[in-house]
């Protein structure tokens, strides 16, 4: 019985690698927008598209970002200024590439901007945290693809968003999972929404990968300024001791399961811009694939035992 189901993972794997094979051609007339250029996935994604021949517009969000990249890419390459949180300057970029793309249409929008803090326990944070996040994360991503959407019909392209494992199992608390959850909501509805369309809408949900998201130094200043703003009644429910097993896990544990092969979220998000029969969800990272997923389909109270003896310990526990 066991070698008959593992003839049958083996076929169905073999059938789906042989049936994703192939790739558009005429790369030279696609262009595909970027957004979250400055460095991570966005970057390299931008650099790698650009060597394969595609027409990449990338959003960055400093002057920094733009020049560098375009230091290491062709003319081929356009950067451009995007605050994903800006309606003025969302709508900007939408004009500058209805312009640049003309009736060809727009083949590809990769929403990738993202933010990782501020993230911590629920009560650690406010409305202004959580509306901080969600401005770029998921209000960004919804965003960026409204304004771009009619190219990308046009084109019979396809919209590719950036979730997380997160988005799937909340794994951590505060604002980041719910923007996650969110932006998987979104592919959802509009994945259905645009089949009549030919327009194929894409997820990519990475594990942890080493990027500014699960940045050592940044998690630790953000767990620090989220505690001194705290108020003295809540320091004493959580404790010194709590404090420091948060910063323990971040240098430790964060660190250490934190992919350092972008590349294989990269090459994820290239099949799905590239591939003619593209997946519908992108799960990037052996820590996803065996872990995070399996987990989010577990009973509730298994994935919160597991879950909650990976978390720092209250003092009122101890």
């Amino acid at each position: 019985m066991f070698l008959y189901i593992l003839g049958l993972l083996f076929l169905f794997y073999l059938y789906r690698w042989i049936r994703e094979l192939p790739h558009i051609s005429n790369k030279g007339d696609k262009y595909v927008y970027i957004t979250g250029c400055d460095t991570g996935f966005g970057n390299l994604l931008a650099r790698h598209l650009d060597k394969k021949g595609f027409r990449v517009i990338a959003g960055c969000f400093t002057e920094k970002g733009e020049e560098d990249l375009k230091k290491s890419c062709s003319s081929n390459l356009t950067t451009t200024h995007l605050d994903v949180r800006s309606t003025e300057s969302v709508n900007k970029v939408a004009g500058m590439i209805k312009d640049k793309v003309g009736t060809c249409g727009l083949w590809a929008v990769v929403n990738n901007a993202g933010v990782s803090v501020p993230s911590g326990p629920s009560d650690w944070l406010t409305i202004d945290d959580y509306k901080l996040m969600l401005d770029v994360n998921l209000t960004g991503v919804i965003a960026v693809t409204l304004s771009v959407l009619p190219l990308i019909k046009k084109a019979k392209g396809r919209v590719v968003n950036v979730a997380s494992v997160f988005g799937r199992i909340t794994g951590t608390g505060g604002p980041y999972c719910v923007s996650k959850y969110g932006v998987e909501s979104f592919t959802d509805g509009l994945r259905l929404c645009l089949v009549p369309f030919d327009v194929k809408v894409l997820c990519i949900e990475p594990g942890f990968f080493k990027t500014n998201v699960t940045d050592s130094g940044i998690l630790r200043r953000n767990v620090m300024m989220l505690w001194n703003k705290l108020p003295q009644d809540i320091k004493q429910d959580y404790g010194e001791a709590y404090l420091n097993q948060a910063l323990a896990t971040i240098d430790d544990t964060v660190s250490k399961i934190s992919d350092g092969d972008l590349m294989k979220v990269v090459k994820c998000m290239e099949h799905a811009v590239s591939a003619v029969r593209p997946r519908v969800r992108y799960s990037a990272g052996w820590d996803a694939k065996i872990f995070w997923l399996p987990l989010s389909y577990m009973p509730s109270c298994v994935s919160d035992f597991v879950l909650r003896s990976k978390m720092p310990s209250l003092a009122i526990e101890t």
